[in-house]
């Protein structure tokens, strides 16, 4: 199997100056019905995204895999490696680096933005990405990012491997004091690995509070090991569900290439 691997960064930064790496595109083999921007874990990139969801064989989807930008984490001692966005303490009161999750959602959000328009289109990501994934969602309900921005997509379906949501507890205070935005974020179809089922938005942020101990627990933030990601995202994906949600069949997918 052979990938092109073009040298391109994206040339957008984010809300403290860190500028996001090359993304990289998997085009569909059968006949267009969707695009999913896929979002890497921890101290991964694009290029491995790619390869990872070209081997999924789901011929109607494009994928779109991003590379977050280098910075320091400070839950890693300030080791510096990509990262969607910076995390602290790993508790239920941690400070949200709320900045960075709102430029990680708007660059997402550039990436769909010229997707036709009879085209579904999604997010979704393991680990952090799916921490980006879930805070995107929470954004499609409100309707806008949390500086205020209007946001800008459609989006159809969400799918977060072995993530949380950041800023949940304010998160959840907005949405359930906004009719619209609980009709939003429960129609919103949205797949959770670690509970092993589909869910709506609003059913996630309810059940949150409870589970997320021992999802923090689960998730051992402070201890990547990326040789596990492939393993743990291609057992974890929901090929079936993004099957019936796409309405493709098995199949194969075309290479990948830099965007």
């Amino acid at each position: 199997m052979s990938y092109s691997h073009q040298s391109m960064g994206s040339g957008f930064r984010n809300a403290r100056g860190y500028e996001f790496g090359r993304t990289y595109v998997v085009r569909p083999k059968g006949k267009h019905q969707a695009t999913l921007v896929w979002l890497h874990g921890l101290g991964d990139n694009g290029s491995s995204s790619s390869q990872l969801m070209e081997s999924l064989h789901l011929p109607n989807i494009k994928w779109i895999c991003p590379t977050a930008p280098t910075r320091p984490v400070s839950s890693l001692g300030g080791f510096t490696c990509t990262a969607w966005f910076d995390v602290g303490e790993i508790s239920e009161d941690g400070h949200d680096d709320m900045e960075s999750l709102d430029a990680s959602a708007s660059h997402i959000a550039n990436l769909l933005c010229s997707e036709p328009a009879d085209v579904k289109v999604g997010i979704g990501g393991f680990s952090m990405g799916a921490a980006i994934s879930l805070y995107s969602a929470t954004c499609y309900a409100l309707g806008r990012y949390g500086t205020g921005h209007s946001y800008p997509i459609n989006l159809r379906a969400v799918v977060g491997l072995s993530g949380w949501l950041p800023g949940w507890k304010s998160i959840r205070n907005k949405i359930e004091s906004s009719y619209e935005a609980a009709r939003r974020a429960s129609s919103l179809p949205t797949y959770q690995s670690y509970l092993h089922m589909e869910l709506p938005m609003m059913w996630f942020l309810i059940g949150l509070e409870r589970n997320l101990r021992s999802l923090l627990a689960w998730l051992d933030f402070g201890k990547p090991c990326l040789s596990r990601t492939k393993d743990l995202v291609t057992i974890l994906f929901p090929k079936k569900w993004m099957r019936s949600f796409t309405g493709s069949q098995r199949g194969s997918v075309s290479r990948a290439h830099a965007k």
